[in-house]
């Protein structure tokens, strides 16, 4: 899944062999797509930066930008493996919308007047119930695929008929507010966030993580005698990923809570406000769904690369033909990634509706869109076979800044449309030179 320019060198007998490198990029190891995305997004921000008269470099709206991309990032992850297998999901707009609005309806109806406001079990049945429902759509999506034979295209965009149409049916088009205050913790906001404690304690915690990581695949190229990274290129790798970790945790530290709600906060916890009168200063921290999304990425990027069920699906993509005389059943992979797909984006309602703190019927809108745009634009070939999850997320942060810089700059929605159809255009044709040069 990355373009590696290393071959075996020649070293002493029993010995792990060194890469052999021509560039500075080829030995780190890295996509040359996913610099050129990070390389991207530095332009988006930049020039919005200064379209904005500096107002989108700033924590408040960095912090904003987090919490909004959490959703698609969330469903861009199952949309890579979807992709990868040479097909294709537009319900996923269509399965949040009507994933939210069940959970809403449930909660409201149901568990709260039977539990209690604010029971613990509330919001956990609230999430049960709703991923239990995206994983049932995304399997019957599934079998219709691979059993019945019908293409992806076909399949998913009569979901995206039936279930938007599915939302407005269960609450016959109305608003459905949210009655637990647990499980809108989930959408971030003042009380959605861990502070700035926790939040450097995860930060430290993430980059021990890295340092493992990194030392981890270190010794298993040395147990199989493949080609060790220098060590140079490995201390920039492991250098560069703990500074954008504490980049990150620095930048969500410094947007604070307003001052009306610094004072309730320390009234609660039972803080002493400053005796000189002056505000007290409260950071949010890393908010609730982005700390979801990143776990998303976390495991589905284990998903991929170290389990049976990420090389089968690597290797339909591949070689469909070939994938199934090897032995792999393909009918019922297919029908799994269709399913965690369908989890996926029920988890992204989960995200949306508690940050709307309501079920709407608009909910997803164009959201398939944007997840699709989201894995093309992070790497994934539609001609599949070839995608990563860290990619597909960062293409989420990516079409997330433009459409925020785009409202921040007061562009009209039509045209907001127009710019995110135009950069999807240009990331496949992007996508396609590439494919071209490396054959």
């Amino acid at each position: 899944m990355t373009d590696n320019a290393t071959a075996r060198a020649s070293a002493p007998s029993g010995s792990p062999p060194q890469a052999q490198t021509t560039s500075f990029i080829s030995a780190l190891e890295i996509d040359v797509r996913f610099l050129g995305m990070a390389a991207a997004l530095a332009v988006i921000w930049v020039g919005f930066h200064i379209l904005s008269g500096g107002t989108f470099l700033t924590p408040r709206n960095l912090w904003n930008l987090s919490v909004q991309t959490a959703s698609i990032s969330v469903m861009a992850t199952g949309m890579v493996l979807v992709i990868v297998t040479r097909n294709i999901d537009l319900s996923v707009g269509s399965m949040l919308g009507v994933t939210g609005m069940v959970m809403a309806v449930v909660q409201s109806a149901y568990l709260t007047p039977g539990l209690g406001f604010d029971h613990p079990a509330v919001w956990i049945l609230t999430l049960v119930i709703g991923i239990g429902c995206g994983v049932a759509i995304g399997a019957l999506h599934g079998f219709v695929i691979a059993y019945l034979q019908v293409p992806a295209f076909i399949v998913t965009l009569g979901g995206l008929l039936v279930w938007r149409g599915a939302a407005w049916w269960v609450a016959s088009g109305k608003t459905i507010p949210l009655t637990d205050n647990n499980f809108k913790l989930i959408g971030g906001g003042a009380d959605g966030a861990i502070g700035a404690s926790w939040s450097w304690i995860l930060a430290a915690v993430a980059i021990v993580a890295v340092v493992f990581a990194a030392l981890n695949a270190r010794r298993q190229r040395q147990r199989f005698n493949f080609p060790l990274r220098p060590f140079w290129a490995e201390a920039v790798v492991v250098g560069a990923g703990a500074l954008a970790i504490v980049a990150a945790t620095v930048i969500v530290n410094s947007y604070l809570l307003p001052p009306a709600l610094a004072k309730k906060y320390a009234e609660t916890a039972g803080i002493a406000l400053p005796a000189d009168g002056s505000p007290l200063q409260v950071p949010f921290g890393f908010a609730v769904p982005v700390l979801i999304a990143i776990g998303v990425g976390v495991v589905m990027t284990f998903v991929t690369r170290r389990t049976s069920f990420g090389r089968y699906v690597f290797a339909i993509g591949g070689n469909p033909e070939a994938a199934e005389l090897a032995g792999i059943n393909t009918k019922l992979v297919t029908m799994a990634i269709f399913a965690l797909m369908g989890g996926l984006a029920a988890l992204g309602a989960a995200i949306t509706t508690a940050r709307l703190t309501s079920g709407t019927n608009a909910a997803g809108t164009l959201d398939e869109l944007y997840t699709i745009a989201a894995a093309v634009i992070g790497g994934t070939s539609l001609a599949g076979g070839s995608g990563t999850i860290a990619g597909a997320m960062l293409g989420a942060l990516v079409m997330q800044s433009l459409q925020s810089g785009m409202v921040l700059l007061g562009l009209d929605t039509p045209l907001q449309n127009i710019v995110v159809g135009f950069v999807l255009v240009v990331a496949v044709w992007v996508d396609g030179v590439y494919r071209s040069r490396i054959k």
